[in-house]
């Protein structure tokens, strides 16, 4: 490092990095801040493309418009304008082949009204009464973390699991109710279950308590959630540069040795400190050296893989309009399909362009479901027009597809995760100048990585100038 001026190299420039990156430009205008990535592109999961001449979101298409982070970095970085709610969040479940409401007042699935639940016939007869005995049960009291699926399924039976938690849970994650953490995945759940004695009674005081003013639940871009990235990575003023993976990371006494390109040709790089913002497996790999047990509990978190495949259908495909948000899909029900999105119902700015033309974006792939994805493209295009045939009564093929893979994209928060996080997080901090970030910790939403960005350049740009005075020349970081 030249002179006075400092150098942060920033491993990983999805959305997490790349956050991280402008946070620290907003600490310390006289940085020298290097991002690297070794995908051809910055952006991680954020990918936006063209599908029959609209520019839609492969990747994700949405962000918690309830949390402050995302929408508060969008409007930073000048997308503010881009901002789009809406048309409408009614979704349905696809229940025995055939499209129920989702029950108004759930949370995350789990019901706080019977009469409501009673007129979706999601559940059976059967399902329904097994759900309807949950106040008159034993308190379940639980003392460390469970799966979702033994806590719910004691208290509401085994249809809740598989017709409404399930879903949920399988859409966000692309997990299992039986492997997913209850604290890490739903939280209120889990303190309401260490402090009431029924379920039912806390869902319904979850749901009263919901702001009733809030707005709708999701945010997206105008030209998608793909256009975050490079506006972000422009506003940082950081050096980009893709194409270049990290092998190793070793400490040294000034500060940090990055190790990169082909091992016949090595490439170091040396930064007075680095943020490691990749997925678990590679964060595992990077700090095996200088931080081995972080490590071993990093190579502990499993990654779900899916496909996004969109279609586009002539309006006249459809018997009637698409209606509502899209709907979810139980996995006991043994479908290729997950979930689907009615995009250009959901988000209106999508029709602009071409109203007869209907937008539809089909998940394929849960945690186990490898095989599924193992099908060349137009198998995936295949799988979801038959879906769309089927559910939807479509008739022909699409005027254009797209297949978009996401190979081990999302982490799973199984039992167990927050302290495996604790632990992971402990180890680092011994490590002056490190920080880590991305979703393998806090959240897999938007918000929620920008979140551990903002953490993360905290923590260096604390180690940069421990007087504190970076705080003082920016009101958009916060520590902690």
């Amino acid at each position: 490092m030249e002179g006075n001026r400092r150098h942060v190299v920033v491993v990983g420039g999805g959305i997490s990095g790349l956050a991280a990156a402008w946070y620290l430009r907003q600490g310390d205008e006289h940085l020298e801040i290097t991002v690297l990535d070794g995908a051809p592109r910055v952006g991680g999961k954020l990918h936006a493309a063209e599908v029959a001449g609209v520019t839609v979101d492969t990747g994700a298409e949405a962000m918690l418009a309830r949390r402050p982070e995302g929408k508060e970095l969008a409007r930073a970085v000048g997308l503010g304008e881009e901002l789009r709610l809406p048309g409408t969040t009614r979704a349905s479940i696809l229940s025995r082949g055939t499209l129920r409401p989702m029950s108004k007042g759930h949370v995350m699935g789990v019901p706080s009204d019977l009469l409501a639940l009673a007129r979706s016939r999601v559940l059976s007869p059967g399902g329904l009464a097994r759900a309807g005995l949950e106040p008159a049960l034993p308190a379940t009291r639980i003392a460390t973390d469970v799966s979702v699926a033994a806590y719910i399924r004691a208290r509401m039976g085994e249809e809740v699991v598989d017709r409404l938690v399930e879903p949920l849970l399988g859409g966000v994650y692309a997990g299992r109710a039986e492997r997913l953490s209850l604290d890490a995945t739903m939280p209120r759940i889990a303190a309401a279950a260490r402090s009431e004695r029924s379920l039912l009674a806390a869902a319904r005081h979850i749901a009263a308590d919901a702001p009733k003013d809030a707005g709708p639940v999701f945010t997206t871009l105008r030209r998608g959630m793909g256009s975050l990235p490079e506006a972000v990575a422009t506003a940082s003023g950081a050096t980009i540069r893709t194409g270049v993976t990290v092998r190793e990371l070793r400490r040294t006494p000034s500060g940090w040795l990055l190790v990169t390109g082909p091992v016949p040709r090595p490439e170091t790089l040396e930064a007075d400190a680095v943020i490691v913002a990749v997925p678990a497996p590679a964060a595992s790999r990077l700090l095996a050296q200088e931080a081995p047990s972080a490590a071993a509990e990093l190579a502990r978190i499993e990654y779900a893989s899916m496909a996004i495949v969109t279609l586009a259908y002539p309006l006249e495909a459809f018997p009637r309009p698409p209606d509502g948000s899209g709907y979810l899909v139980p996995a006991v029900d043994g479908r290729t399909v997950k979930a689907v999105t009615f995009s250009s119902v959901k988000w209106p700015h999508l029709a602009e362009t071409d109203p007869g033309l209907v937008l539809l974006r089909c998940s394929i792939g849960r945690i186990g479901e490898e095989e599924t994805l193992q099908r060349d493209d137009a198998g995936l295009v295949a799988a979801a027009t038959a879906e769309m045939a089927d559910v939807m009564g479509v008739r022909g093929l699409p005027r254009d597809s797209r297949v978009t893979r996401w190979g081990g994209s999302l982490p799973q928060y199984e039992v167990g995760h927050l302290d495996r996080v604790a632990r992971v997080r402990s180890a680092a901090a011994a490590l002056p100048g490190l920080a880590l970030c991305g979703a393998a910790y806090d959240g897999l939403g938007i918000p929620a990585c920008v979140s551990t960005a903002r953490t993360a350049a905290a923590r260096i740009l604390d180690h940069l100038d421990p007087t504190g005075e970076w705080q003082s020349r920016t009101d958009s970081l916060t520590k902690g």
